[in-house]
């Protein structure tokens, strides 16, 4: 079987604090960001073959003995939390509930003081048979994958025939305190661009919180094309042809979805309009590879090694402030739309979500 390489770019460290970095506790920036919201990557491996994500063959997955352990893991996040100002922890892969110590890791987190929301984006297959303990070990909510209602398509789009797995999962969570229960969903031009209204009603019917992402430049096979994208603007289009839908009216702050009222509300639905509606300036997000790579944007072309300096008994402090500059030298935007534009060489499903 011939697998794609994952194109792990080379590991750069910060060469030193910046001496413009002012003396701020938090993980600031140059454009007067302050990062609060950390993703940390759990594992790159996935049970699914998402045609926009990877290729059919799947790809090289990171050696056993370059990803973080539970231990380090939850170092990693507490340094975040206890001296950087961190308040939201959401995890994610790959599919993060291949991880085997997740509910450890969530225990260890959510026993952090002060303690952070912890949430998990997932494709949901598993998720029926751990949701109970997931919530129990302190896991506030989950972002679940959905991006059809028709099994045929589901085979089409992930090469898995996994459906009621993900449904299931979806029903799992609902019975638990895992609230709310949101919903991702991508449209594929000519694949599934006809089932924003299906799956709109679905989630309003069962109280999920539907959200539809335009498609990223993160797959593994470089051919994301714009042309190919279902934007924001289209999304809203066939959504109006069913639905009566007006801006939610509050603060969206650094939160990636416009969110819109449905028939007048109380039900939500978002649009992320990553590409053609960037939020990039008042992005507060900062991002932990599985390998312990620190990255200061979903888009970066570098990243800054976390898990040598750990791994060769570098003091929290020490750690901490290689955070810091990495995300003191944050660029002001992910630039998919200048022309000099360059996918980064990793996938999603390396870097995390």
């Amino acid at each position: 079987m011939t697998s794609v390489s994952l194109g792990i770019p080379a590991i750069t460290s910060a060469t030193g604090p910046d001496p413009a970095r002012p003396d701020h506790p938090g993980l600031v920036d140059r454009y007067g960001r302050v990062a609060t919201d950390l993703r940390v990557s759990l594992t790159d491996r996935c049970n699914l073959r998402c045609t926009y994500c990877m290729p059919p063959e799947g790809l090289d997955w990171m050696p056993a003995e370059q990803a973080l352990t539970d231990g380090e893991v939850v170092r990693l996040v507490s340094i975040a939390v206890e001296q950087l100002g961190v308040r939201q922890v959401r995890f994610t892969g790959g599919e993060p509930l291949l991880r085997r110590g997740l509910e450890r890791i969530v225990t260890g987190i959510t026993s952090l003081r002060p303690r952070p929301k912890v949430s998990l984006t997932s494709n949901g297959i598993g998720l029926a048979r751990r949701a109970a303990a997931l919530a129990e070990a302190g896991l506030d909510r989950v972002n679940i994958s959905l991006d059809t209602l028709r099994p045929e398509r589901f085979r089409e789009i992930s090469l898995r025939d996994r459906l009621s797995d993900v449904l299931g999962g979806l029903a799992a969570a609902a019975a638990t305190d895992l609230h709310p229960v949101k919903v991702n969903a991508v449209l594929l031009r000519d694949v599934n661009d006809d089932e924003a209204i299906p799956l709109l009603r679905y989630c309003l019917e069962r109280g999920y919180q539907l959200r539809f992402i335009e498609q990223m430049p993160l797959d593994a096979q470089h051919g994301w094309e714009r042309s190919n994208m279902i934007t924001a603007e289209e999304i809203l289009q066939h959504l109006n042809a069913e639905f009566r839908l007006e801006p939610d009216g509050e603060e969206r702050g650094s939160a990636p979805a416009e969110r819109f009222l449905v028939d007048g509300g109380p039900a939500v639905v978002g649009i992320i309009g990553s590409v053609t509606r960037p939020f990039c300036g008042d992005c507060d997000r900062t991002r932990l590879t599985a390998d312990g790579q620190l990255r200061s944007c979903l888009f970066s072309q570098g990243e800054t090694d976390l898990r040598g300096p750990m791994r060769s008994d570098a003091s929290d402090e020490e750690l901490a402030d290689l955070w810091r500059d990495t995300m003191w030298r944050k660029a002001a935007g992910h630039g998919i739309d200048d022309p000099g534009f360059i996918q980064p060489s990793r996938p999603m499903s390396a870097i995390g979500g």
